[in-house]
């Protein structure tokens, strides 16, 4: 127990050693979450996306903002902010490519009204919608997407997916209430 922090003996006493297992894999989970953030490059200025997405999620603040003067291709901002809990790193400008559809962020929504909350907020190219993805101002492509769409997916009942991937292969952006409606057979078929 020696190399425990000053917390973990804390909540070391205050437990029974009969749950140590579950603590131990609690923190590791914990600290997994933040050993893994994307890393997302701009041609804008990362302090002004960061102030863009944290107006845009009501969980969200900017951790903190840092410039690389003199660099070779010109002064860059790096951006760290949380979103929801989940930590992103920005950069800008300068990015050698442009962001493209194969890296996308997935926001689940529980209820009609937040999946059109974040659709009116970050939808910048009407071209790039489909299937509950679509493209910001600043190219970064995201999906908005139901959180009882993996469920309805996942179902054993390959006519209820059959239905359900038909209906939102038609939708720019999802609609619940007619996700359902295919899953339910409510739809005509």
């Amino acid at each position: 127990m020696t190399n425990l922090s000053h917390w973990d003996r804390l909540t070391l006493n205050s437990v029974s050693l009969q749950n140590w297992p579950q603590l131990v894999y609690k923190k590791e989970r914990q600290m997994a979450k933040r050993k893994i953030a994307p890393f997302l490059w701009f041609d804008e200025k990362a302090g002004k996306v960061a102030k863009f997405y944290t107006s845009v999620f009501r969980r969200s603040k900017i951790i903190d903002l840092t410039i690389l003067s003199d660099t070779p291709s010109c002064s860059i901002e790096v951006a760290n902010i949380e979103l929801f809990g989940q930590q992103l790193t920005l950069m800008g400008p300068g990015a050698p490519t442009k962001l493209n559809e194969s890296t996308s962020l997935v926001v689940g929504c529980e209820t009609q009204r937040e999946i059109d909350y974040y659709w009116k907020r970050l939808s910048a190219a009407p071209e790039a919608e489909q299937c509950g993805w679509l493209k910001d101002k600043y190219g970064l492509s995201w999906q908005i997407v139901p959180t009882e769409l993996s469920r309805m997916l996942s179902d054993k009942d390959q006519k209820k997916v059959a239905r359900v991937t038909e209906a939102f292969l038609k939708m720019k952006k999802f609609d619940i209430s007619a996700l359902k409606k295919a899953y339910a057979g409510q739809n005509g078929r």
